[in-house]
């Protein structure tokens, strides 16, 4: 409302010349009010045609012209009005915000900067400092906290030229100085040529965050999969481990029944012959009671007639000879609990292999140029020299050699070989040494790889040059290897029909891991298929 009020004040005291707010006011015969300098300045020129001058009306002498102070006043509180509505208008500097140079106090926020004066001005003193240098070029921006920047320290004149030259920018001063014969370009004209530049950065840079948005999108789709494809294993997992577990307590209780039975069986049968016994005892203690008795009976013919009767002793149908066995076997019981756990062991051993069995072949750009790979690169054997290409991954000095893909998650193969020589089953990193004729390149003698040592039925387990001697095993035999590479496990087997274990580490893998051989003349190595 009070803005209302002071729009339709301000019309009605606008000149009819210059249509603004009148500036020292005057009012001629006719009643109408004017600017002095307008209403002068018509009359100087004669200039009365046109709209605007329709209530100007022309007098003969011109009369004299005197101040309307009454309407000065009133125009002067309006403009303080106009002022204080400004002012309101405008908001207080928060943190972080730009502050009005010249407020006193609690400063009100800035809105532009001179580049001349070196200030940032609020809405109000913004104006005043319009007002002020009416008629003066200076270069006025948004506010800005660095103004400092954009002025040159050595001659205090705004940076406002771009050298080429020397890529940095200068005042006017700095250009016909120590810049003079420079490329030197205005610093609008080098802020376009940059800015295509730039948007063609911000392009780029929009365009790999998109890229990077797609591969965030896809990482986390397959870390769904990943988890749910887990979730699914679990949930089966804990079935069938569930079910195995019922079918275990099923077979114990069956187990324990039968022991039990047996045990029955067995306490009915002893506790019977425990009571012939005990009436077996009972009857020959009265008889010997009846013995003791004759013995010193005085009665001669008593002891005469009693004699045949007790003198004959008990025969074998008065005292049947009992047998008890205090080895009583529950071996029934017994070998069905080490079938289930050999069934359960089997079992798991062959899920092992089935669920985990992955298909790798010999990589012929690493293998030693007298190993010969044959069966679709399944067969390795020592032999002649191959026309193999030269390879900057390929072993020189010992006759080994990597498969071609790495082990991924839980991992299964099976190696088999022929001859009676020495032989290494291994895995290794791709950076373990390939040049060299010391040990720290052939596998097991370093940290980058993992090996089982071979030799008519002697196994060694190597690692960075360390030994574990291991149980013999036949000569030649199968080996089974398992990785769980998060896990940190390899595990060696001993496989026939079934399998047993040789070694199990436990460590860190750190790098991608493949199988790996090292063999010496006269073996032959084989990778199985399930």
């Amino acid at each position: 409302m009070a803005e209302s009020s002071i729009l339709v004040a301000q019309d009605e005291f606008s000149c009819l010349i210059c249509l603004d707010l009148v500036q020292d006011p005057v009012t001629i015969l006719c009643g109408h009010s004017y600017c002095m300098s307008c209403i002068t300045g018509c009359w100087d020129r004669d200039d009365q045609k046109g709209p605007k001058f329709r209530n100007l009306k022309i007098y003969t002498p011109r009369p004299g012209l005197g101040k309307n102070t009454m309407l000065d006043e009133v125009l002067e509180k309006l403009k303080k009005t106009k002022l204080q509505a400004a002012r309101l208008a405008q908001c207080y500097a928060e943190p972080g915000d730009m502050e009005c140079d010249v407020c006193t106090g609690r400063k009100y926020k800035a809105i532009k900067s001179c580049l001349v004066c070196l200030e940032s001005y609020c809405q109000t003193h913004f104006e005043r400092h319009e007002e002020f240098h009416s008629g003066k070029r200076h270069k006025m921006t948004d506010a800005t906290g660095r103004l400092q920047e954009m002025i040159c320290p050595q001659h205090d004149k705004l940076l406002d030229i771009f050298c080429r030259t020397d890529q940095h920018c200068v005042c006017y001063m700095c250009m016909v100085d120590e810049h003079k014969n420079h490329n030197t370009v205005s610093a609008a004209a080098e802020r376009t040529e940059k800015q295509k530049h730039l948007e063609e950065t911000q392009r780029k840079s929009q365009q790999r965050i998109q890229e990077r948005h797609k591969e965030l999108d896809e990482l986390r789709e397959t870390v769904e999969t990943y988890k749910r494809s887990a979730q699914t294993a679990v949930e089966d997992s804990e079935r069938i481990f569930t079910d195995l577990i019922r079918s275990i307590e099923r077979s114990r209780s069956e187990v324990t029944q039968l022991i039990r039975d047996q045990e029955k069986a067995a306490v009915s049968r002893a506790e019977e012959q425990l009571k012939r016994l005990e009436q077996g005892i009972e009857d020959l203690k009265k008889r010997d009671a009846e013995l003791e008795q004759l013995l010193h009976t005085d009665h001669h013919i008593h002891f005469l007639q009693s004699f045949q009767s007790l003198s004959v002793p008990p025969g074998s149908t008065d005292s049947p000879k009992i047998t008890v066995s205090s080895h009583l076997s529950f071996d029934d019981g017994g070998k069905s609990v080490s079938d289930l756990r050999e069934k359960l062991e089997h079992f798991c051993r062959e899920e092992i292999k089935k669920d985990n069995f992955q298909r790798f072949t010999l990589d012929p750009d690493i293998a030693f140029k007298h190993l010969c790979l044959s069966e679709g690169n399944r067969v390795l054997t020592f032999g002649h020299l191959q026309p193999y290409r030269d390879h900057p991954e390929r072993f020189y000095v010992y006759a080994q050699a990597l498969c071609r893909e790495s082990v991924s998650g839980r991992s299964y193969w099976e190696v088999g070989w022929t001859g009676h020589r020495c032989l290494s089953i291994a895995v290794s990193y791709k950076s373990i040494g390939r040049k060299g004729d010391g040990n720290p390149i052939k596998l097991g003698s370093n940290n980058h790889s993992w090996s089982l040592m071979c030799f008519l039925g002697k196994c060694d387990f190597w690692h960075n040059g360390g030994m574990t001697a291991l149980p013999a095993v036949p000569w030649p035999c199968k080996i089974g290897v398992y990785v769980d590479y998060s896990a940190g496990i390899l595990s060696f087997y001993h496989v026939t029909d079934k399998m047993t274990l040789i070694h199990r580490v436990r460590t860190t893998f750190t790098q991608p891991l493949y199988p790996a051989f090292w063999i010496d003349p006269g073996i032959g190595v084989r990778l199985f298929d399930l």
